[in-house]
């Protein structure tokens, strides 16, 4: 009946191995299918066993040969979870040697030589009861190890390491009777081979055995305390043992060959520290000056290399032919939008992939670092025209498409190049030249180039500084003036061209500073984009409006539909809070939805990412108008405007100026008109001065528009005074025009 019991209870713990990995997705799978293999051996030896001790010859060993097995297939399980996990440190692997010695000789002459003594039966299945605790140690060291490479003992764990500490004492138990002439016990001494089935069992059926192979290594100290505590009581075993074994050959042998695997361990020991200590310093040394994503130098190990170049080369010349130091700066266009699109995975990928085909067509011994998100250095010694020759072969590398999740993307670069030669960079003496410096002005040409479009390189020159200068001051000004007062709104009014009626108005920011006078907003609005202020000015821009609509409403100034349009940049748009914050306005000011009409640009649906693209339909569920403003500049393609909820589109100026002149430009604006129809959009005309142009956008079928035909655009007092004041706007006149 007890053997029933047994064999129920391991075939059960068997079953829930071989399920583990199908069960929790616990990979790899094999450790699982060898720790069942494992619990099949060892209950086919458990059953062999009453039988063969009654045995002699080669069946008195059947038992001991399944368990053995068991044993061997058990380690090699530990050790497949412990691969998975890390690799192992070379002190921690003589670590566990020593203590397998100790424990070895432990078991040696205090268990496996005083079984071997005992006349009736093989010796060897004596040795064998007396060293299968020294196996069980090994098992156990496994599993310690595997603790060691996680910084959390989850449950299944704590299960599997149970499981080995009661297949410890059980064979104890037996090897202590071995000792005294037993091979078999009674029941009782079965009990704990009977719970470790079920702990082991219990450990693989637990969701957290998925945990054992996930690598969450923590580092652990090559001579901590811990460590010491366990290592010292088996460099003691030797001395320990010596007052309480008996003084024969075999024990004289086992103590002379434990101890010099001890002292040969120890000096192993010691070697493996030192080397590790070296290894964990360059190791150090290479997190300090490597980015640790694409494993090129950092900022830090560019500057040496560069101050080293400087330090080497020549000094400057006037010939471009001359040998000089040179630093390319590379930023990738669009790279935010891979980020947003895709994913920090998908990003990751490719800046790994950029850095591959950096290394690949940069020659030695020139430097290729990452210095930032997605921004690149190269270093080198050469001539002006070997330095063009590079930059143009990075270009058409980094041109070429990358594979990113499911899509290919094509990301340019844009470049800044400077030399300390007077071919590139006029420079008055090379002591003047540091890393600094020479990284400083080439991350300027960059911004220039990148300026000028996508996919440029720009050199260095010193008129450059005067423009960075320049745009530093105006960055820190544009910051006062918001916080100041200084910027304010000017309103240009939106009429029907048939009647000349006021439908809306467009809200414009104009800025006038104290010292330089008005500045145009073609000139801060960029760099209050790349400085992030636009959004702070986007934030004024809309309660300033909506606050002056409110005005005008309280004292009956306009119509219920009148609406303002405010532009909105694409910044704002990849704000996931814009539509609340639009709503909160709305609300404060108490001004219907449909008096707000928000514009965008064509390049916002273009490189649309999903944050700009949710918030686009989340403004448009929120009942508020959107329009593309400058329509016909970009792309104009008729997908995009029926891919995003947009609910208007205005044509761009350039295309208005030619009517009455230009036959291909009425041609445009009639085949806008015809596709917004189509497409239930409403149509602005803006840039309107001439009544010429009003006469012909009406015939096309625009029935709106703006421009300098009515007004310029104006202060909200005077926009007031000239337009609110009147129920009906006076009819367009040039004298109207010349007075704005």
């Amino acid at each position: 009946m007890a053997a029933a019991v047994f064999a129920t209870v391991a075939l059960a713990a068997v079953a829930a191995m071989l399920s583990a990995p199908r069960l929790h997705h616990a990979a790899p799978h094999h450790p699982w299918y060898l720790l069942g293999a494992a619990g099949t051996t060892f209950l086919i030896g458990a059953l062999l066993r009453p039988w063969s001790v009654e045995r002699m010859g080669w069946q008195a060993l059947l038992g001991d040969a399944f368990t053995v097995s068991g044993y061997v297939l058990m380690a090699l399980s530990l050790g497949g979870l412990l691969r998975a996990r890390s690799v192992m440190q070379r002190h921690a692997i003589i670590d566990g040697l020593i203590v397998c010695v100790g424990a070895g000789l432990a078991t040696t002459l205090l268990l496996a030589i005083p079984a071997a003594s005992i006349e009736g039966r093989p010796r060897v299945v004596s040795v064998l009861a007396g060293l299968y605790p020294l196996f069980d140690v090994v098992l156990v060291l496994l599993l310690v190890s595997l603790a060691f490479t996680t910084s959390g003992r989850r449950p299944a764990y704590m299960l599997l390491l149970c499981g080995i500490l009661l297949l410890l004492a059980g064979d104890l138990a037996y090897a202590i009777i071995g000792a005294s002439g037993h091979l078999t016990g009674g029941r009782i001494i079965d009990v704990p081979f009977l719970l470790s089935c079920t702990a082991i069992g219990a450990a693989a059926l637990h969701p957290s055995v998925a945990d054992l192979t996930r690598p969450t290594s923590v580092p652990v100290q090559t001579w901590s305390l811990r460590r010491l505590l366990v290592i010292m009581p088996a460099m003691l075993v030797p001395f320990l043992l010596i007052p309480l074994v008996e003084h024969g050959h075999a024990e004289h042998v086992a103590l002379a060959a434990g101890g010099t695997a001890m002292v040969a361990l120890l000096v192993a020991r010691a070697v493996a520290a030192v080397r590790d200590y070296a290894d964990a310093q360059l190791k150090s040394e290479h997190q300090a000056t490597h980015d640790p994503l694409t494993g090129l130098p950092n900022r830090l190990m560019l500057a040496r290399e560069i101050g080293r170049l400087l330090s080497t080369a020549p000094p400057p010349k006037t010939s471009s032919a001359e040998v000089a130091v040179w630093v390319l700066f590379l930023d990738l266009d669009g790279f935010k939008l891979v980020n947003d699109s895709w994913g920090h995975e998908a990003g990751d990928h490719l800046l790994v992939e950029v850095a591959r085909r950096l290394r690949d067509t940069v020659p030695q011994p020139a430097m290729v670092a990452r210095v930032g998100g997605d921004e690149f250095v190269v270093a080198r010694l050469g001539t002006r025209q070997e330095t063009v020759t590079l930059v143009e072969q990075i270009m058409e590398r980094l041109n070429a498409p990358v594979q990113v999740s499911s899509a290919e993307v094509v990301i340019t670069p844009s470049i800044g190049v400077v030399g300390t030669t007077a071919g590139m960079a006029p420079v008055p003496a090379v002591a003047a030249v540091t890393a600094e410096a020479l990284m400083r002005d080439a991350d300027t040409a960059m911004y220039r180039a990148k300026s000028d479009g996508r996919g440029r390189w720009t050199e260095f020159d010193a008129s450059m500084h005067e423009r960075v200068r320049e745009r530093v001051e105006i960055e820190l000004a544009l910051r006062q003036a918001l916080s100041t007062g200084q910027l304010h709104l000017a309103y240009q009014p939106i009429v029907e061209l048939g009647s000349g009626e006021l439908v809306g108005a467009e809200a414009l920011i104009r800025w006038s500073d104290p010292v330089r006078g008005p500045i145009s907003p073609a000139v801060f609005i960029p760099i209050a984009e790349d400085s992030g202020l636009i959004s702070a000015i986007g934030r004024w821009v809309l309660d300033e409006t909506l606050r002056q609509v409110a005005a005008w409403r309280a004292d009956s100034l306009i119509s219920p539909d009148f609406w303002v349009s405010v532009n909105v940049s694409p910044r704002q748009l990849r704000d996931p809070t814009l539509p609340s914050k639009v709503s909160e306005a709305l609300r404060r000011w108490d001004v219907p939805r449909s008096g707000l009409v928000l514009e965008i640009t064509e390049s916002v649906m273009i490189d649309a990412s999903t944050v700009t693209d949710q918030v686009l339909f989340d403004l448009r569920r929120l009942g508020v108008k959107m329009v593309v403003d400058d329509f016909g500049t970009g792309f104009s393609a008729l997908g995009y405007l029926r891919r995003h909820p947009v609910t208007g589109v205005k044509i761009d100026r350039s295309f208005v100026d030619g009517l009455g002149t230009d036959a291909e430009d009425e041609e445009i604006v009639r085949a806008v008109v015809a596709m917004s129809t189509a497409l239930k959009l409403t149509v602005v005309a803006e840039g309107v001065e001439t009544a010429t142009q009003q006469d012909v956008l009406s015939t096309l079928g625009v029935t709106v528009g703006q421009g300098h035909l009515w007004s310029a655009p104006v202060s909200a007092e005077e926009f007031t005074e000239r337009w609110l004041a009147l129920a009906v706007l006076p009819e367009a006149t040039q004298d109207a025009a010349g007075s704005s």
